[in-house]
């Protein structure tokens, strides 16, 4: 199983999306990341963990899983970046692959010397986006199927049908 473990808000402050949700409500900026990761999650099935500087936020050390989704808060004095080195070695093994996704050059230096890929926040918007497309198009897709298997009864033929599946005769 891949991981990807994801600075949250190095991406919040690289997506124009959550750029602009950022400077309304940093909650909501987050939130909408978390939604955005369940969804590449869902599609790609890596395992996701974002990691968010506690110091933005109530609750350090808080970690909980949502919609496929570990959202981590870092403890008291320590960064994103520490909390992500320490997973990626953690989590290394030989049948996994690890991806991080930051634009921290210093970080991606670390994370590379750990046996982790790396990804950067532009690569990483793009893959969002791309898989949020594909999930549309297939949903779409089932709806025509669904709707052309749809064949119309009259009310006699549909009452017989209810009897008989309910066993009365």
């Amino acid at each position: 199983m891949n991981i990807l473990l994801v600075d949250g808000y190095n991406m919040i402050g690289a997506w124009p999306v959550l750029q602009r949700l950022k400077v309304k409500d940093l909650g909501q900026a987050r939130d909408k990341l978390v939604d955005m990761l369940a969804e590449y999650a869902a599609y790609t099935g890596f395992n996701v963990k974002v990691i968010f500087d506690a110091h933005m936020v109530s609750g350090i050390g808080k970690a909980y899983h949502t919609h496929r989704v570990d959202v981590l808060y870092t403890k008291n004095k320590e960064t994103a970046d520490e909390r992500i080195e320490k997973l990626a070695r953690e989590l290394k093994r030989i049948d996994r692959t690890i991806y991080v996704a930051t634009s921290d050059m210093a970080e991606q230096s670390v994370i590379f010397g750990s046996g982790a890929l790396r990804k950067s926040a532009n690569e990483l918007m793009v893959e969002t986006e791309l898989a949020s497309k594909r999930i549309n198009k297939m949903v779409q897709k089932t709806k025509l199927v669904q709707e052309s298997s749809k064949i119309s009864l009259s009310e006699e033929v549909a009452e017989i049908f209810e009897k008989w599946r309910r066993g009365d005769k």
